[in-house]
């Protein structure tokens, strides 16, 4: 079900921790699996949690309770906006509705042409850089306003 790449990934990840204790690799796991197939289908959280040994449903819920996991289809470039009260009171909230103007997208939804996922997150830990949005769960953007979104999403456009 995972290329043999994504598979040796996965046991580096293993072998970080102690003999039997696959399963502290889940998160881990589950991060490849979503860079190689875009997204965790059903039967792809089934195939990690076999490989690991543990019950389907550990890793069901591991996938179901961080929000860096995608149990559908997402578009090219997933921009997760922080809107918890920090970020909200900084601004997170406008930055959330300038950007959901901008794609004419919700939180939730994709794009017609498949570039831009919007996601509403969690705190991100950078409630001094409010407000904050996180591309595709690993670029950090710090203080946004209009015109820094208007260059974000000029610049994955070009991408």
């Amino acid at each position: 079900m995972l290329s043999q790449d994504s598979l040796a990934k996965i046991d580096r990840e293993i072998a970080k921790y102690p003999e039997g204790q696959k399963r502290s690799a889940v998160m881990a796991a589950l991060r490849i699996a979503q860079e190689e197939k875009g997204w965790l289908a059903p039967e792809t959280i089934e195939f990690v949690a076999g490989y690991l040994e543990i019950p389907p449903v550990a890793a069901y819920e591991v996938a179901s309770f961080y929000n860096m996991y995608d149990l559908e289809p997402v578009g090219k470039h997933k921009i997760t906006v922080c809107t918890n009260l920090p970020c909200a009171l900084s601004g997170g909230v406008h930055a959330a509705e300038y950007l959901k103007e901008k794609l004419g997208i919700d939180f939730g939804e994709t794009t017609p042409d498949g570039l831009f996922t919007l996601k509403e997150g969690e705190c991100m830990g950078a409630c001094g850089d409010a407000p904050v949005m996180l591309v595709n769960n690993h670029h950090m953007c710090s203080w946004m306003t209009k015109e820094k979104i208007d260059q974000l999403i000029e610049q994955l456009r070009a991408k």
